[in-house]
């Protein structure tokens, strides 16, 4: 769980950093060559600071939300944020595995996707043995959950 709140803390630190320190200097100097109405510069850094600041807001927002997850509220049988899932896909007749991770963790070509995901979400709160249609960039898909493990297993 460390692993998933030290990344948005690192982006939130360095927006921070830009934000107090880098952007100041950078409108400050943009003032200093006159006319604000028309100076490309100091709409820039405006523009920029703006933008980090509604970064800021939303990754403040992000780490509450990965703090307040409850480990012990994410089921034990079926499938939720932490489980390893076995997939036969049915129209390829091949197995896939799959860990569900946050957005932050997400990582398809590594088997981490994400739980807000098109195939994230058609798993969530399935048992082994269901089946599951999931409308893919692709197209359609269909799975069977051969095998599962939850985060209780993992740990």
């Amino acid at each position: 769980m460390e692993e998933v709140k030290k990344k948005p803390q690192e982006e939130l630190e360095a927006l921070e950093d830009e934000l107090h320190f880098k952007l100041p200097k950078e409108i400050q100097k943009a003032r200093e060559f006159g006319d604000l109405r028309e100076n490309a510069e100091y709409k820039a850094a405006m523009e920029r600071q703006s933008i980090v600041q509604a970064r800021i807001g939303q990754l403040h927002q992000r780490i509450n939300e990965v703090k307040s997850i409850d480990l012990s509220k994410i089921p034990t049988d079926r499938a939720a944020y932490g489980s390893t899932v076995v997939l036969y896909d049915l129209d390829k007749d091949e197995k896939i595995t799959y860990k569900l991770v946050t957005s932050e963790e997400s990582d398809p070509d590594n088997g981490m996707i994400s739980t807000v995901s098109p195939i994230g979400q058609a798993l969530m709160g399935k048992e082994e043995g269901d089946e599951v249609k999931v409308k893919t960039p692709t197209g359609w898909r269909n799975f069977e959950i051969s095998r599962l493990s939850t985060i209780h297993e993992q740990e």
